[in-house]
């Protein structure tokens, strides 16, 4: 992780200092801020590589402080939650979260989660187009994190475009809402796959009367697939 900016969010300031020193260490640049305004000016200044962000915060708090990022950016974020909390991570992920981590956390699996994440971010963000899709009236490209439909760029969150990706990127294929959730999400899910459903309903919703020669289908009681038409 050598060179990896990172910008740490929260209100206490002790952790903001365990997590610099640690961070630094592995040869990180690593930016603090102590709440939510802080965050987004921090974000916007010190163009980190990958946000850790605390949920509860001062000003503006951490799902409005990832709402802002996620106008503007599709860089990894991270949401820190205290254990007991009252928190929807289901949300969090829905909202465009790549992660979320529960305190206390053990700093070296804190690493191995910063890692892991950085990794599927970095092999979405290869500088070449042999990733782009085209299909009637629709092309996307994982790469510039780009849809197009009917010729048209198309506003979609970094999750959505993700998911429709690996679904058009495999026509025809079944998927089962678990193996969405392990090629989108990266890592064993939380054990309520209904996020899958809220995706791919959103997804149909902007999907709708582009072409009669594809579509997402739902296989009743095993999953969703990109559908061909002959």
């Amino acid at each position: 992780m050598v060179g990896t900016k990172i910008l740490v969010v929260d209100d206490d300031i002790d952790i903001c200092d365990i997590l610099k020193t640690h961070f630094e260490a592995e040869g990180c640049e690593v930016t603090t801020a102590n709440d939510g305004v802080e965050a987004v000016t921090a974000f916007k200044t010190a163009e980190p590589d990958l946000v850790l962000l605390d949920i509860m915060l001062p000003k503006k708090d951490g799902q409005q402080v990832l709402a802002d990022i996620r106008k503007e950016s599709s860089k990894p974020v991270i949401m820190v939650t205290a254990k007991g909390e009252v928190f929807d991570k289901v949300l969090a992920l829905e909202m465009g979260a790549d992660d979320v981590v529960v305190k206390p956390f053990d700093l070296k699996e804190l690493s191995a989660r910063v890692k892991a994440v950085l990794r599927r971010y970095q092999s979405h963000m290869r500088p070449d187009d042999s990733d782009v899709i085209i299909f009637d009236n629709f092309e996307i490209s994982q790469d510039r994190f780009e849809l197009k439909l009917k010729g048209k760029k198309v506003d979609i969150p970094p999750k959505e475009l993700q998911l429709l990706y690996c679904l058009a990127s495999n026509p025809n294929r079944v998927f089962s809402r678990e193996q969405l959730l392990e090629h989108v999400w990266d890592f064993a899910f939380l054990g309520d796959s209904r996020t899958v459903d809220v995706h791919i309903k959103r997804l149909r919703e902007k999907l709708e009367g582009v072409s009669d020669k594809w579509a997402l289908k739902t296989v009743w009681g095993i999953g969703y697939k990109f559908e061909l038409y002959n």
